[in-house]
C-alpha cells in the first residue's frame, strides 16, 4: 500500500477514541455538538453553551510524549518527522485561536483512555470549570 492510500484510510472523524469520549461524556449527562467547522480545528466535541470544546488526539499523529507517541517509523522519517511537527502547529494555532474568540479548550489523548474512571473526573471538572 503506498502512503497516499495509507493516509486516505486514516480517519479523522468517528475515530474509536472519540467514540469512546463521546460516550463517556453523554453518560456524565452532557450534550454536545460534533465538528462544528465554524470553529478553528473543527473540535470533535463541542459545548456551545459552556463555551467549550473538547479535541481527541491520537498520540501518534500528534506527537504525545507518551511512548505511543514517542514512536519513530523506520521508514520515510523525514516525512513523518514533518508530518507530526505540522499536526502539532496545527493544533496549537487552534487552541490559541479558540481562546481569542472566548473558548475553553481540552485534548484528550488516546492513551488517556485506558483509565476512564479517571478521564471521567477530569471531563467533569473541565466542563464543569
Amino acid at each position: 500500500m503506498e502512503r497516499a492510500e495509507i493516509m486516505r484510510a486514516v480517519k479523522s472523524k468517528n475515530t474509536a477514541p472519540e467514540i469512546v469520549v463521546r460516550r463517556l461524556v453523554y453518560a456524565l449527562g452532557y450534550r454536545f455538538s460534533l465538528h462544528r467547522r465554524d470553529l478553528p480545528g473543527k473540535p470533535d466535541l463541542v459545548f456551545i453553551g459552556r463555551r467549550a470544546v473538547i479535541f481527541v488526539h491520537g498520540c501518534f499523529w500528534h506527537g504525545h510524549d507518551c511512548p505511543r507517541g514517542a514512536h519513530k517509523p523506520k521508514t520515510n522519517t523525514g516525512y513523518w518527522h514533518s508530518k507530526i511537527a505540522r499536526n502539532r502547529e496545527r493544533d496549537s494555532e487552534n487552541m490559541a485561536r479558540l481562546a481569542t474568540i472566548g473558548w475553553r479548550t481540552h485534548v484528550v489523548w488516546e492513551c488517556e483512555l485506558t483509565e476512564r474512571s479517571v478521564l471521567a473526573h477530569r471531563l467533569r471538572a473541565f466542563l464543569e470549570g
